[in-house]
C-alpha cells in the first residue's frame, strides 16, 4: 500500500488557506449585505417636497410685511430661505388650486369663472394630469391632508383619483372649523370631512381643523420612512377662510386690537403659525428636514369684510387688483443655494408644477400644453426668471363694464370683457376689475365696506374699462397710465386677444338638485354617475342577483332530487 507523505506544515498552511478564504466569504458576504442595506437606506436624490397652501392670508397679514399679527414661524422660515416678493396667485380658491395642480391657466382648463361650487356637477377636467400624478410616476409617495375645492361630484373627481395616495380632509370651499358641517342654502347642509373616499365619521373628534389637519399630517410623516421613498406632502389649511372661529387662547394676544373681525381672523393666523411650527419641528425629527423643500403660498389675497388685510396694495380677495392676486410666498430648504435672500423675479402659481416635477426629477411631457416655467433657479440662485408675463384671466361670462366697447379697446378687444395681463413691468385690466378700494389695516368697522368711501378712493373708476400701470414703479395701482401709453395699451390688447384664441369652454354647470347631502346620508359627496358608471353597478347588481337566484334555484333542485329519492327508496 502506497501513502503519500505530506509535511505537516504544508498540511496545516492548507487548512488554514482553506478556513481564511472561507472566512472571508462570508465577510465579504456580510459586508455586500451591509453595503446593500446602507445602498437602501441611502437618502434618495429626490427631496421630499411640503407644499403649504393657506387660504385667504392678505398680503400684509404676515410679520414680515409689517403686520400686527405675530407670525414668528413664518419670519423665520422665510428669512432663512428665498421670499417670494413678486409672486402671484389666482383671485378664488378654486382657480388657484387648478393652476397649482396643472400648471396651466384657466382659460386651458374651463374654470375662467369664478368657483367650483358644492352643488355643481363639476370638478378639475379629468384630461389634465396633476402635479401628485407626475411626481407619482416619478417615485413619490402623495399625501394629502386639508381643503380640495375641485369638485366631487363623480368619483373620479376626488383627490385620491387625481394623483394622491391617501386624502385627510374637506371637499368644499368653506365650513365649520369644529364640527366640518356646510350649508349651500336653507336645507342644503351636510358633512364635509373625508378620509381617502368615505366620511370620516370615526376620524371627527370635533377638533378645530387647524390642529387636527397639522397632527394628520404629523402623523403622515412618523409613519413613512424618508430614506425610502422620497414624500410629497400638499398641506393646504382651512385657515384662515371665514367663518372666523379660533380656540379661545389665541384670541387673548390680541384683546388691543378694538375690530372684532381683525382680532379674530389675526388670532386664526397666530394659531397657523404655530401649526407650521409643529410641523417643522416633526419634518427634524422624523429625519426629513435635510432633504427637503418647503414651500409656502396664500390661494388669493385677504377679504377686508373679514378680517384680511392687503395694505397698501389695492383691492381684495375676488379682484383683479394686486390685493386680490398678489401672495405671501416664500420656499423654505436647506437646499436652497442662496439662503437669506428676496426673489424678486416674477413667479406665478402655475410654475410650481414644472419646477417641482423637475426638482422631483420627474418628466415633462410637451403634450402637457404647461403656462408655467421652471423658476427653481431664479428661486434659489437668484437668477433671471424665464417668466416675462402673466395672464390673470380673462372671464367672458362675468359682469359686462357698461362703458366697455370694441371701440374703447382700438377694435382689438372688446373692453366689457373682465381680463387682466401683465407682461414685464406693465399690467392692464379690462372690464370690471372688482372692489377698488385700498383698506388701511384696523380702520375699517364692522359695516359693509360699501357703505363707507375711503378718502384715496378713486370715483372716476365707474366709467373706466381700460386701465394701465406700472406695477414695478407703482406697486400700488394709484397712477393710470391707459391714456398716456396707448401703443402700450394696444399692444397688451393684442396679447389678450392672442391668449384669448386658446381658451377652451367655460365650464359653469346650473345646480344639480341630486347635490343635496339628504340624497347621500347627510354627506356632501359624489353623487352623479355617468353612463359608464351606471352601466358598472347594473352589471355587479345583475351578477350579484343572477348568483343569489342561482343558489335558490340549486337548492330548490338539491331538494327536489333528494325528495324524489326518498320517494324512489
Amino acid at each position: 500500500m502506497f501513502i503519500l507523505w505530506v509535511p505537516l506544515s504544508l498540511f496545516l498552511s492548507f487548512i488554514i488557506s482553506q478556513t481564511w478564504s472561507v472566512q472571508m466569504s462570508w465577510e465579504n458576504w456580510n459586508a455586500e449585505l451591509r453595503n446593500r442595506g446602507n445602498e437602501f437606506d441611502k437618502r434618495s436624490s429626490q427631496p421630499h417636497i411640503v407644499f403649504i397652501l393657506v387660504d385667504d392670508q392678505g398680503f400684509r397679514d404676515v410679520g414680515y410685511h409689517g403686520s400686527e399679527i405675530k407670525t414668528p414661524t413664518l419670519d423665520r422660515l422665510a428669512a432663512q430661505g428665498v421670499k417670494l416678493e413678486n409672486y402671484y396667485v389666482q383671485p378664488l380658491c378654486s382657480p388657484s388650486r387648478s393652476q397649482l395642480m396643472t400648471g396651466r391657466y384657466q382659460i386651458h382648463t374651463g374654470l375662467q369663472h369664478s368657483i367650483i361650487r358644492a352643488t355643481q356637477p363639476n370638478c378639475l377636467p379629468l384630461e389634465n394630469v396633476t402635479l401628485p400624478q407626475k411626481l407619482k410616476q416619478a417615485g413619490y409617495s402623495t399625501h394629502m391632508v386639508g381643503k380640495w375645492h375641485l369638485g366631487f361630484y363623480k368619483r373620479g373627481c376626488l383627490p385620491t383619483q387625481r394623483g394622491f395616495d391617501s386624502f385627510f380632509g374637506s371637499l368644499l370651499g368653506s365650513g365649520d372649523y369644529y364640527s366640518h358641517y356646510k350649508c349651500e342654502g336653507p336645507g342644503i347642509c351636510g358633512y364635509d370631512l373625508y378620509e381617502g373616499e368615505e366620511a370620516a365619521w370615526e376620524q371627527d373628534r370635533g377638533l378645530y381643523s387647524t390642529v387636527m389637519f397639522t397632527r394628520k399630517a404629523i402623523n403622515i410623516l412618523a409613519n413613512h420612512n424618508p430614506r425610502r421613498q422620497p414624500l410629497f406632502l400638499y398641506l393646504a389649511y382651512q385657515a384662515v377662510h371665514s367663518p372666523l372661529q379660533v380656540p379661545a387662547r389665541y384670541l387673548e394676544r390680541y384683546k388691543g386690537i378694538p375690530n372684532l373681525h381683525r382680532r379674530k381672523y389675526a388670532a386664526m393666523v397666530s394659531c397657523l403659525d404655530e401649526a407650521i411650527h409643529n410641523l417643522t419641528l416633526a419634518l427634524k425629527r422624523y429625519g426629513y428636514y435635510d432633504n427637503t423643500v418647503i414651500v409656502y403660498s396664500s390661494d388669493n389675497g385677504g377679504q377686508p369684510l373679514a378680517g384680511g388685510s392687503n395694505w397698501p396694495l389695492r383691492g381684495s380677495k375676488a379682484t383683479y387688483w394686486e390685493g386680490g392676486i398678489r401672495a405671501v410666498g416664500f420656499v423654505h430648504s436647506p437646499l436652497l443655494v442662496r439662503k437669506g435672500t428676496k426673489c424678486r423675479s416674477l413667479v406665478h402659481i402655475t410654475d410650481w408644477f414644472p419646477t417641482l416635477v423637475t426638482l422631483g426629477e420627474g418628466t415633462l411631457d410637451e403634450d402637457l400644453n404647461l403656462d408655467g416655467y421652471d423658476v427653481w433657479e431664479a428661486i434659489s440662485e437668484g437668477r433671471p426668471s424665464p417668466r416675462q408675463d402673466i395672464l390673470h384671466n380673462i372671464d367672458p361670462i362675468y359682469i359686462k363694464a357698461k362703458n366697455g366697447s370694441w371701440k374703447a379697446g382700438y377694435g382689438l378687444w372688446n373692453t366689457a370683457i373682465q381680463a387682466a395681463l401683465r407682461v414685464g413691468h406693465w399690467k392692464l385690466l379690462t372690464g370690471v376689475p372688482g372692489y377698488s378700494d385700498w383698506v388701511p389695516p384696523q380702520t375699517f368697522s364692522n359695516q359693509r365696506l360699501t357703505n363707507r368711501y375711503h378718502n384715496e378712493r378713486v370715483r372716476w373708476d365707474r366709467g373706466k374699462s381700460v386701465w394701465l400701470f406700472n406695477i414695478t414703479a407703482d406697486p400700488y395701482e394709484r397712477v393710470d397710465l391707459s391714456q398716456r401709453y396707448p401703443h402700450i395699451v394696444k399692444k397688451m390688447l393684442m396679447r389678450l386677444a392672442h391668449y384669448n384664441r386658446t381658451a377652451v369652454p367655460v365650464r359653469y354647470p346650473a345646480k344639480d338638485l341630486r347635490s343635496n347631502p339628504q340624497y347621500n346620508g347627510g354627506v356632501w359627496g359624489p353623487w352623479f354617475k355617468d353612463e359608464r358608471e351606471e352601466q358598472e353597478e347594473d352589471e355587479r347588481y345583475n351578477h350579484l342577483f343572477t348568483n343569489h337566484l342561482g343558489k335558490r334555484r340549486w337548492k330548490k333542485k338539491s331538494k327536489s332530487r333528494k325528495l324524489k329519492r326518498k320517494v324512489e327508496e
